[in-house]
């Protein structure tokens, strides 16, 4: 059928809508005769009867592929037009340049017969309504797609097969390069070599790629970082992400490796990044070329990685941080064989470490599984650590000596690094500056300005290595010195001296101890503390459980009893008086802030109620004593007199407490009432007390004769 004929006039009613694209740009730039054949399809609309108003043009999927029409703009407007009926024509050079994936042309040709639009290209004008022409359609629908699967197996055959040898190039990570003759080497600029192996030094010695960060930026150094798409090299900021990225690439350990990564499509057309593991990698290569580290290096530092990882209920040692507990990441409940969580608590002024077992808590509901307090666990195992470390004292304090001088030189000599650039930098906008002709102001303004600007930060580098060798003197001053020297006799010094951080105990303990696994024994008050060491060799030690905030503020029963004694013969204050001149304390006097805290009336009577003594009083009651009114009473006088005869001690009172007594009434000679004169009462008071004074014997009066 002709082409004239398949053209109805409800076509010619709608527009005639052209798709144009190219798949790369570099295509649209080098291929132009390609676009111009594809513009030139306007002239066979007009020669079917479309006039050139009614001509729609879509280029805007230019440099994209037709593989999926996820992210093709123009695409997604030419089905959706034709889906509205806009369109009466669809044309395109070929099939393969509406699209290379087959879902998308069968649903192009799907809503095309749905809305009666017809198809162009270079060979025809198609109907996609009929049988015939639908399938002669599809038949180059998948023709298209086969022919981009082909391409792309030959492409990526030839890559693959150079991968295998090792000789496809790859863009290479900063402080690498490609000489002239296409070998990999070491940067030429000796700032950036000397940067990456101290960041090596500083792994290998921190063991955390945080920690390693922090390291850059407490000496003030910055990273080399070669800018995407280009040969420029910039000195920025070390981050995190950057640093496990520079530890996670082979080819600083001298190895060709390709093939690391794979990527995928999702439903909307979108790529995603996928780590392959080491075994799936496409080609590795060791020792292809010159590296700053070995490959031995490189696998350590993986697993130091991968260790320093957190997973999901995976049990491995985390990092060291600064927290107090000695034995994070590294302790195992004896009873479900889980790792331990650190919790901290703020106690009397202090932070205690606490380890605890709660996955049975927040997985099932149940109770923790165990709570055991750090610091007795932490000092025993400081004292194992003192013990086995003693012989190598010597010979490890003199090396960390030695490591922390050549630190700081290294960081000196990458400051004077950067010094030397930023003075060559700045010689170069001198001389730019120098040859500029004067009459032209704006140029010579420009470049003053920016020799001004490398000046500054020549002064800037200059001032940081004056104010970082200033500290650095500082820490390696002569009394550090002498302390580390003086401290190479005994390990213990060292391991229990304040200034020595939590982390680097932890990391010494990480290089002897592989776990340690920890059974509370509650029934007696003890924890058992199974130690393994990287040997394999296993030690077991026994800790008494601390006790509990209640016991530690109750008063010691020693004190108890003897309260109990004193009751007999004080009252509370003379007995708190005693116990303050003994030097018993009352308990929780041990919190801080309360070492003074002595007894009181107060305290001695709480300790009374508290334990369930008799007081005082009952005693008193038990040994027959009457209180005032009973013995008023008794000897059938008033009470005043009763008083004023204790005061001249006819009658004995003893006190209970400050303010009231019992009084003791004689069993014989009972004094009597006399009420007519008061020195009758005195004189009786004397006569008592003379009756009291022992008389000689008759053989001392005759001798006396």
């Amino acid at each position: 059928m002709k082409e004239s004929l398949k053209v109805q006039p409800h076509h010619l009613e709608r527009g005639a809508y052209l798709y144009i694209r190219q798949s790369s740009m570099r295509q649209v730039v080098e291929n132009v005769e390609s676009a111009k054949r594809q513009y030139a399809l306007r002239g066979r609309a007009t020669a079917l009867g479309w006039r050139d108003e009614q001509i729609i043009v879509i280029d805007s999927d230019q440099g994209e592929s037709g593989a999926s029409a996820a992210w093709r703009e123009g695409f997604q407007r030419l089905v959706s037009d034709v889906g509205m009926g806009h369109a009466g024509i669809v044309m395109g050079l070929e099939v393969s340049r509406l699209a290379r994936n087959n879902a998308d042309w069968q649903r192009l040709l799907e809503i095309c017969a749905l809305a009666d639009t017809l198809i162009l290209d270079e060979d025809g004008v198609y109907d996609p309504s009929s049988f015939n022409d639908r399938l002669l359609l599809g038949l180059k629908g998948t023709m298209s797609e086969a022919e981009l699967h082909v391409i792309k197996a030959r492409l990526r055959g030839g890559i693959l097969n150079k991968v295998r040898r090792g000789e496809y190039r790859c863009v290479l990570p900063t402080g690498l390069i490609y000489d002239q003759s296409g070998n990999v080497t070491f940067d030429p600029d000796s700032q950036i070599r000397e940067t990456i192996v101290h960041f090596f030094d500083t792994f290998s010695r921190v063991g955390s790629a945080c920690q390693t960060v922090k390291a850059f930026r407490k000496e003030g150094l910055l990273f080399p970082s070669r800018l995407r798409n280009s040969e420029t090299t910039v000195f920025r900021t070390l981050t995190a992400s950057t640093a496990i990225r520079v530890l996670n690439n082979p080819r600083y350990a001298g190895a060709y490796a390709y093939g690391r990564r794979r990527y995928r499509r999702t439903i909307d057309g979108k790529k995603t990044l996928q780590r392959r593991d080491h075994d799936d990698w496409l080609a590795c290569i060791p020792d292809a070329h010159p590296g700053y580290i070995t490959w031995e290096q490189f696998q350590e530092n993986l697993k130091i990685l991968k260790t320093n990882g957190r997973g999901y209920e995976v049990a491995r040692a985390s990092p060291p941080r600064e927290g107090t507990a000695l034995l994070q990441g590294r302790v195992v409940c004896g009873r479900c064989g889980k790792h331990f969580r650190i919790r901290y608590a703020a106690r009397r002024g202090r932070l205690d470490a606490w380890y605890v077992c709660d996955r049975a808590h927040g997985y099932r509901g149940e109770p923790n599984c165990q709570s055991i307090a750090g610091p007795q666990i932490d000092k025993a195992i400081g004292m194992l650590i003192a013990e086995q470390m003693t012989p190598a004292a010597v010979e490890l304090t003199l090396d960390i000596r030695r490591e922390i001088e050549a630190r700081y030189e290294e960081a000196d000599q990458l400051r004077c690094r950067a010094i030397e650039r930023a003075q060559i930098e700045a010689d170069l906008a001198q001389r730019r500056f120098m040859l500029v002709d004067p009459n032209n102001r704006l140029v010579a303004d420009t470049l003053e300005g920016e020799w001004n600007d490398k000046l500054r930060v020549l002064a800037k580098a200059r001032e940081d290595r004056e104010r970082a060798r200033e500290r650095d003197q500082l820490v390696l001053d002569e009394a550090v010195r002498e302390r580390l020297t003086a401290m190479t006799a005994d390990f213990s010094k060292l391991w229990a001296d304040p200034d020595t951080p939590d982390r680097e105990r932890k990391r010494l303990l990480a290089h002897i101890i592989e776990d340690v696994t920890l059974i509370k024994m509650p029934a007696e008050r003890t924890t058992k503390i199974h130690v393994r060491f990287k040997g394999g060799k296993i030690q077991t030690l026994t800790t008494m459980s601390p006790k509990s905030s209640a016991q530690q503020v109750k008063t010691q029963p020693g004190i108890v009893e003897l309260v109990d004694k004193l009751l007999d013969k004080h009252i509370y204050s003379e007995i708190a008086e005693l116990l303050n001149q003994q030097g018993y304390r009352p308990g929780g006097s041990a919190r801080p802030g309360r070492h003074e805290t002595c007894f009181t009336a107060l305290r001695v009577a709480y300790l009374v109620h508290r334990y369930g003594l008799r007081s005082r009083y009952d005693r008193l009651r038990d040994r027959g004593m009457l209180t005032k009114r009973e013995a008023a009473a008794r000897l059938n006088i008033h009470e005043t007199t009763i008083a004023r005869w204790a005061e001249h001690g006819l009658v004995t009172r003893h006190a209970y407490n400050a303010h009231y007594c019992l009084y003791e009434i004689p069993t014989a000679n009972l004094p009597r009432k006399q009420c007519s004169r008061w020195n009758r009462l005195v004189d009786r008071a004397a006569a008592l007390t003379t009756a009291m004074v022992p008389k000689p014997s008759t053989e001392a009066e005759g001798a006396v004769v």
